[in-house]
């Protein structure tokens, strides 16, 4: 190998590995967080927004979760992840939206879904594909995407998420439904339509 082809990979993996660093929740102080709201129970420690139990406290029910079931969204969350179920009605839309500090990783259980994303500007290049059961897609950190489920019947959807905190903005919401909202004129040149279209969308 060339010196100038050692040092182009080298720059390569660097940028890797820094990308990687950077695509993550910080490493924990701790061996583990488990978050609570009533701080009797903490030793004061606070981490990501929440307190931490008091590590001595802990036990195995602290690290179990029985909750992923149907129409119950609120998903496991601790540890760097996030874990939720998606159930969709036929037909049913999970709208276009971004997880601002996490990657996504989908697993359809049940039923078929048409998946898709949007890299960023200038491109806007959709990759989309349709999912059967069993199948696995990944959503970069960060990138518009949707999934919307293909059949007369519902379909079931296991979510993990590379942060215990990825946020969600649902794109049509934080455009239109913003507090106070957006200018009209602003929106209104941005989406190239008239006022009145821009009104409607926000009432």
């Amino acid at each position: 190998m060339k010196a100038s082809q050692y040092y182009l990979a080298l720059i390569v993996l660097l940028g890797v590995v820094s990308y990687g660093a950077l695509a993550y929740d910080p490493s924990p102080l701790q061996d583990f967080c488990v978050a609570i709201n009533d701080t009797s129970k903490t030793n004061g420690v606070f981490v990501n927004g929440k307190f931490c139990m008091d590590p001595a406290l802990a036990n195995a029910n602290d690290f179990f979760y029985d909750g992923l079931k149907e129409g119950n969204t609120s998903g496991l969350n601790t540890l760097g992840i996030s874990l939720v179920r998606v159930d969709f009605a036929p037909y049913g839309l999970n709208p276009p939206h971004t997880h601002p500090r996490a990657t996504e990783i989908l697993v359809v259980i049940e039923g078929t879904l048409q998946v898709g994303f949007v890299t960023s500007n200038p491109e806007n290049r959709l990759f989309t594909k349709v999912l059967n059961k069993g199948d696995v897609f990944v959503f970069p950190i960060g990138l518009i995407h949707f999934q919307q489920n293909m059949g007369k019947t519902k379909a079931v959807a296991i979510a993990s998420l590379s942060s215990q905190n990825p946020g969600v903005i649902t794109i049509a919401n934080a455009v239109f439904k913003s507090n106070p909202p957006i200018s009209a004129d602003i929106l209104a040149k941005a989406f190239q339509v008239d006022k009145s279209v821009i009104k409607t969308l926000q009432n």
